[in-house]
């Protein structure tokens, strides 16, 4: 152990190590081995396009470069709340279904697309589907929806016209609130105060209809949503027309009842 302490050994055994690894070193230069290679631009990995042969995730938030964002693409338990300039707002409701967020210039909901279908327990089939478009701020003015409830099924293409009230933050909250009420004649006031100060009722006025009796109905709307005329091919191929006034009586009909 004195032999390795030993200040003359240390030093002879320093000199012998830095030595070996001069001559590593030199015969590497000599041989190329750490001869510096220049990557090309085709050769170096661009992170702004890559390639995946698979990919899986639970939500995708597609953005702009300024981080507002724009599409929003996820399974059932991530769908989006709302979106309101950017901010995203809770939406509980909306965690039955994955889909689509479409979102416009400002990150506001612009419409979407929702789907979902599943075997109850009793056995029965359900399944639905829904495509729309928004107005600035506002509800759907545009919409496909399809839906099956167990023998039940129906499908339509709606167009609506909306009221001149703006989706604001405010405009949810205000009606979150009355919805959380419990039912009874306080909620119906509450509701009626809230709907005066911010109408928002959808109104459709043209549709393509098919109905759960198997009928196929085009429906012609007045403004305030009220049908005024009504096409319609049974379910047994039966045509028929008819024209309605403002309260929903028949005033015409094709054919004419004998």
């Amino acid at each position: 152990m004195r032999t390795f302490s030993n200040p003359h050994f240390l030093a002879i055994y320093s000199g012998l190590l830095t030595v070996a690894f001069f001559l590593t070193v030199s015969l590497g230069l000599a041989r190329g081995d750490f001869t510096l290679h220049r990557v090309s631009a085709s050769e170096q990995r661009d992170s702004r396009h890559l390639d995946f042969d698979e990919l899986t995730v639970h939500r995708i938030n597609i953005v702009e470069p300024d981080g507002t964002p724009r599409l929003i693409i996820s399974d059932k338990a991530e769908f989006a709340g709302e979106f309101y300039h950017g901010k995203e707002i809770s939406r509980p409701d909306r965690q039955d279904s994955a889909g689509i967020l479409f979102l416009n210039d400002e990150g506001t909901e612009n419409g979407g697309m929702l789907f979902g279908g599943y075997k109850s327990k009793d056995g029965a089939f359900h399944s639905f589907g829904h495509l729309s478009f928004d107005e600035y701020e506002q509800d759907q003015t545009l919409s496909l929806d399809t839906d099956q409830d167990g023998q039940e099924r129906s499908s339509s293409y709606q167009i609506n016209d909306n009221n001149s009230t703006l989706l604001t933050p405010e405009v949810f909250s205000a009606y979150k609130t009355v919805r959380a009420m419990p039912e009874g004649p306080e909620k119906q006031k509450a509701m009626a105060t809230v709907m005066g100060k911010y109408p928002m009722k959808l109104h459709a006025r043209a549709s393509i209809e098919r109905d759960p009796d198997k009928s196929a109905v085009l429906r012609l709307r007045d403004p305030e949503g009220r049908t005024r005329i009504l096409l319609r091919v049974a379910a047994d191929g039966t045509p028929s027309m008819q024209f309605l006034d403002a309260s929903g009586k028949v005033s015409h009909h094709w054919p004419d009842t004998p």
